[in-house]
């Protein structure tokens, strides 16, 4: 009887342990997080050019064999000076055929016009028909028009021959060179590009190719900050001077073209350079900023412990602070925000500690553990080797 009863007392004892475990509530910890001032910034990334904001391709107009180049590769040259010229027989030949047409023209235009004039006397005394009157005056109408047309010939043929001396547009320093003494050029379709003369290269500028997903987001006047793979360790800074409209597609990505100015003092920037380029589309420095992760936190009624209450509010943005036992939600005004951090424009003083999140279970074991645990002690000895000796 009494083995009885001790069986059953046993079995009571059990299952009062296993109520006791399973409405017992998991262990639980919270992260926190401080309420600080901050910087939030969002960027866009591209690679870009590196370019002379002014550049000019300098060729000629006129066919013929180079004669002489008076520059090289990074010579430095002012506007008006000689840079090339093409060999001018040619041309020399033809001017002055031109103007022995202007000559003969003038002479007779001269000639015309005395013979008008007699035509016109004898028929103002009707010895002459109105026909041989007409054609005389006709005559000297067209002589006229030839000397112009001579006279226009021959300024083509002078301006041609100035064609032939070349000489650079800008001041400026010579990035290429396309001909050497002796080759020729022909200008009968398109002009030919000798010389290519950059303006200033202390002042650069870099053409990126934004991506259609992040154009909306980029604007005059941002800040920029890039590299080149000439000088990794340097970060060279400039801003965004226009967005351009016009779009570019290749193999179905459409891209836009943002200038970026970038100034070069020191002349390490080179034309045709790769920049890896990074835009601040939002900048907001020394402002009160909390993680983005506090502003989802809330407590869960269900996990926290039975002495422990709630203090909600009904406002759309709120941080949670633990005043002792009691869990308090703070409405709170936010700003802009990185995805990261955001900012906080009121509600909520600099330096308060809010909660971020809460660990349950595992979580706040393994959270607890890595809290207390100091990485400097000595584990613990493997026994394991002893105990298979003994």
């Amino acid at each position: 009887m009494l083995t009885d009863i001790a069986a059953g007392t046993c079995c009571c004892a059990m299952a009062a342990l296993m109520l006791a475990a399973c409405s017992k509530k998991p262990q639980t910890e919270y992260e926190t997080t401080t309420v600080a001032r901050s910087n939030i910034s969002t960027t866009v990334t591209a690679t870009g050019t590196i370019e002379p904001v002014t550049s000019v391709d300098v060729g000629t107009q006129v066919s013929g064999i180079v004669a002489k180049i008076f520059v090289d590769y990074n010579s430095e040259v002012k506007a008006g000076q000689i840079i090339a010229e093409l060999d001018k027989t040619n041309l020399v030949s033809t001017l002055e055929s031109q103007r022995a047409n202007l000559t003969s023209a003038q002479s007779t235009l001269q000639y015309q016009q005395a013979n008008y004039e007699r035509y016109k006397t004898l028929y103002d005394k009707g010895l002459i028909s109105a026909n041989d009157f007409e054609q005389a005056r006709l005559s000297y109408i067209q002589a006229q028009q030839q000397v112009t047309t001579a006279r226009q010939s021959v300024k083509r043929a002078e301006t041609d021959l100035g064609y032939a001396t070349i000489t650079s547009p800008i001041n400026g320093v010579v990035l290429s060179k396309a001909v050497e003494e002796g080759q020729t050029v022909a200008a009968s379709f398109s002009t030919p590009t000798l010389f290519t003369i950059a303006q200033d290269l202390t002042d650069m500028r870099v053409i990126a190719d934004i991506d259609e997903a992040d154009i909306g987001e980029v604007s005059e006047g941002q800040r920029v900050t890039f590299t080149v793979d000439a000088f990794p360790n340097d970060v060279f800074e400039g801003q965004v001077t226009q967005v351009r409209q016009q779009a570019t597609t290749e193999s179905n990505v459409v891209t836009y073209e943002v200038v970026i100015s970038a100034p070069n003092a020191d002349l390490k920037l080179k034309p045709g350079l790769t920049a890896n380029v990074t835009i601040f589309t939002l900048e907001k420095n020394n402002v009160l900023t909390v993680t983005a992760k506090a502003l989802r936190f809330a407590p869960n009624e269900a996990l926290i412990a039975d002495d422990e209450t709630i203090e909600p509010c009904d406002a759309k943005q709120k941080l949670w602070v633990r005043q002792g036992k009691t869990f308090k939600a703070i409405p709170v005004e936010t700003g802009v925000s990185n995805g990261t951090l955001t900012e906080i424009t009121g509600g909520i003083a600099d330096g308060t500690e809010v909660l971020s999140d809460m660990l349950f279970g595992e979580q706040a074991d393994e959270s607890a553990g890595s809290q207390n645990k100091n990485p400097f002690m000595p584990g613990p000895r493997n026994n394991n080797k002893n105990n298979q000796k003994k």
